[in-house]
């Protein structure tokens, strides 16, 4: 469980921002009950991440990758936000300047209330036209085997971003721009260790934002960080974004 004096000292360094940025991992789901990537009972436990989450595992093996793929959509939509999604979405009213920059592909953030999210590696909700290139929204709809393109024919993808593929050109200029601004950057429930995406940490560090990150266990950003809170971020960021009010309506914090 987090200290007071480390609530104390992360809510200080928020306070101060003008522009501060979340940047989330699976962490932050696992705590709705989505598994995460590594561990026991994660998600790739039972899988070869070569036979389900690349583009030559879909080229290969279309339907094995859809299966394993509905499962996930189905635990997706079967999940609810938890109280960090929310107190993230209350930081974005708070600060008006707020941006979160996410891992995740469930789209938890949103449907907790957070409007301004960049989304690195797309998402579970829509699909992607292997043939034509448009997008769809299927949130809540099972994909029967073989999901088609109802404008040109062509089988359906996730619009998830796989291992070996580029992430999309416009999420990374954001939050690259994001992160280059940021004076303070919350880091939560991520291992940092997945690149390019990780590499914002330091992006933001190096142009000055304090580091505060929320996670388990020391991980490869606790070294840049100002402060580390080891604890669920359920539990530790609802503290810091109550501190927040308490001191704006003390008249400690404008």
């Amino acid at each position: 469980m987090a200290s007071g004096e480390e609530i104390r000292r992360a809510t200080e360094l928020l306070a101060r921002a003008r522009r501060p940025v979340a940047f989330t991992g699976a962490g932050v789901s696992a705590e709705s009950g989505i598994p995460t990537f590594r561990g026991s009972g994660g998600l790739w436990e039972n899988y070869r991440v070569e036979d389900v989450a690349t583009p030559e595992a879909f080229e290969r093996n279309p339907r094995l990758v859809w299966e394993f793929y509905n499962l996930r959509r189905e635990a997706v939509f079967r999940a609810e936000p938890n109280p960090a999604h929310r107190a993230l979405a209350r930081l974005e009213e708070l600060f008006p300047n707020f941006v979160l920059i996410t891992q995740n592909v469930d789209r938890l953030h949103q449907r907790a209330g957070s409007k301004k999210v960049i989304e690195l590696h797309g998402n579970l909700c829509e699909v992607r036209c292997t043939g034509c290139g448009r997008t769809f929204d299927k949130t809540g709809v099972r994909l029967e085997w073989p999901p088609r393109c109802a404008e040109c024919g062509e089988l359906l993808r996730p619009a998830v971003v796989w291992f070996g593929e580029a992430l999309p050109l416009d999420a990374w200029r954001a939050a690259e721009e994001a992160a280059n601004a940021s004076d303070c950057m919350l880091v939560i429930g991520t291992s940092a260790q997945v690149y390019p995406a990780a590499g914002l940490i330091a992006m933001a560090r190096r142009h000055g934002a304090a580091i505060v990150e929320v996670n388990l266990e020391p991980t490869a950003a606790s070294e840049m960080a100002a402060i580390s809170i080891y604890g669920k971020a359920a539990e530790v960021l609802p503290q810091i974004v109550e501190a927040i009010e308490w001191a704006r309506q003390s008249g400690e914090m404008r």
